[in-house]
């Protein structure tokens, strides 16, 4: 007899037919008479109720279904008189396939921190919580190489492992095979790269822009979607030492044609999983709904997860230059009254997060686009403005979150890359081949990056990013 997922069950319910379902016991309970046993097999954040009549059963079997343990179930399917179901299966067999300790099993009935699932990452995916956000995460990455896949864009993959520092950070992880007790040393007593593994230092990426931008000069629309890792010293929620990146990059297009991307993609994006993931987002709504109950008024969203979806999905992107955002928050009431954590005094300052979200949430009400960036604020590989002080950079601005999307239209010019990179002291020796694709048919292109971790949080409402990401990676934490 095949075997059924409880999904399938649900959605296309065969009443009165025997089924052959696998799952996981999330609750028994009942009295010596019948047990009810709460059954989940990860398809859905939905339970299907076995009913098992104590006069079909052993004592010991009925004994051993306790939470955690994983069962086979035959019996049939019928509508239930219960008000908590639609339907449940009378058991006729159960076969426990692997049972469960009860008195070593960490998920017990019972309300548990984040904090507390963090430490037991290898059976967080077994809660509601969990299933439902890795559900979504899984509807996300498919949504994601559907859309680009759509509009003609080719995946590629980009070096894990490079000699280059797309963003300038430094705060990179080294890649070596040196014995770390006997280290090749030079005259000058520095580490000689040159007896490594490559020849050379090498290291973890930041990004896989620089060589996504080869793909797009010869094959007009590429994205990658890939591990990214960087260093940071942080111990911040939002924060990981290993995450994922989107990054498009689109020959041909200018900052508009990619501002015009950007938006079309994430609200696709968030459209998908507010179509095909209704339970998980129901759930992880009330979640979010319970959660800030118990917080200060001040301290609240204002806005429900569903909310702030349609947010995203049902407006148009404001689109503004970072001049008029300064100015609007320079002039602004909680600058004047000196709200702001960081008081804004003119062009050149930095946008925090509060910045972002006072312009989204107060001001216009809708996501933001900032574009025209100071360059010094900005990477080497922006296209320079002919103001010569601003360059052709776009942030995208989420409500809560803050910054979502960031990206440019790329300097196309050889001259223009090669007097920037002096400024910035990028070492040319090591981008050569970057500077090479500007020498031989060089183009406008554009692009951006998109944290997939960040929008994971903003769809689920998760406030910890180490919460959306099956196995986290932060600072003294490398479990799992």
């Amino acid at each position: 007899m095949i075997k059924e997922r409880i999904i399938d069950i649900i959605t296309h319910p065969k009443i009165n037919e025997t089924i052959n379902i696998n799952g996981w016991v999330r609750t028994r309970r009942g009295s010596k008479n019948v047990s009810f046993i709460a059954l989940n097999d990860g398809s859905t954040i939905k339970n299907l109720q076995i009913v098992a009549e104590a006069s079909c059963f052993k004592e010991d079997l009925i004994k051993k279904i306790t939470t955690g343990a994983c069962i086979n179930v035959i019996g049939k399917l019928i509508n239930s008189s219960g008000s908590e179901q639609s339907l449940e299966v009378t058991a006729e067999t159960i076969k426990i396939l692997g049972p469960a300790d009860s008195e070593d099993y960490p998920l017990q009935p019972k309300k548990h921190s984040l904090e507390f699932l963090r430490e037991n990452a290898h059976l967080r995916f077994r809660t509601n919580t969990f299933s439902a956000i890795f559900r979504i995460r899984h509807g996300l990455t498919f949504a994601i190489h559907n859309y680009f896949n759509n509009n003609g864009y080719i995946n590629i993959h980009t070096p894990i492992i490079t000699g280059a520092d797309a963003e300038g950070a430094g705060e990179m992880f080294k890649v070596s095979n040196l014995d770390f007790n006997n280290l090749p040393k030079k005259e000058n007593d520095t580490i000689d790269f040159s007896q490594d593994f490559f020849g050379k230092q090498t290291n973890l990426t930041v990004s896989g822009q620089l060589e996504a931008e080869l793909g797009a000069l010869a094959l007009g629309r590429v994205y990658t979607f890939g591990p990214t890792f960087r260093a940071e010293n942080s111990n911040t929620s939002r924060h990981l030492s290993e995450f994922w990146m989107i990054e498009p990059e689109t020959a041909f297009a200018d900052l508009n044609d990619n501002m015009d991307l950007a938006e079309d993609f994430l609200k696709y994006c968030i459209k998908y999983c507010i179509e095909n993931y209704e339970d998980d987002l129901d759930f992880l709504n009330h979640r979010l709904e319970e959660e800030e109950k118990n917080l200060k008024k001040e301290e609240r969203s204002g806005m429900s997860l569903l909310e702030r979806l349609a947010f995203v999905v049902d407006n148009t992107f404001e689109r503004i230059t970072y001049t008029h955002a300064i100015e609007i928050l320079r002039n602004s009431k909680p600058n004047k009254k000196k709200k702001f954590q960081y008081l804004i005094n003119g062009f050149g300052d930095d946008l925090q997060s509060e910045h972002e979200r006072y312009l989204v949430e107060k001001k216009f009400k809708k996501p933001v686009i900032i574009t025209d960036y100071p360059k010094d604020i900005k990477a080497f590989y922006m296209k320079m403005n002919e103001d010569n002080s601003t360059v052709r950079a776009m942030d995208i601005l989420f409500p809560l979150i803050g910054e979502m999307v960031g990206g440019s239209q790329r300097e196309e010019d050889y001259d223009k890359l090669s007097n920037r990179m002096n400024e910035m002291d990028v070492d040319k020796k090591e981008l050569w081949w970057y500077m090479e694709t500007r020498k031989f048919g060089t183009c406008i292109h554009s692009g951006f990056g998109l944290g997939f971790e960040r929008l994971m949080m903003f769809i689920t409402g998760v406030k910890n990013i180490r919460d959306v990401i099956p196995f986290p990676r932060t600072r003294q934490y490398a479990e799992f």
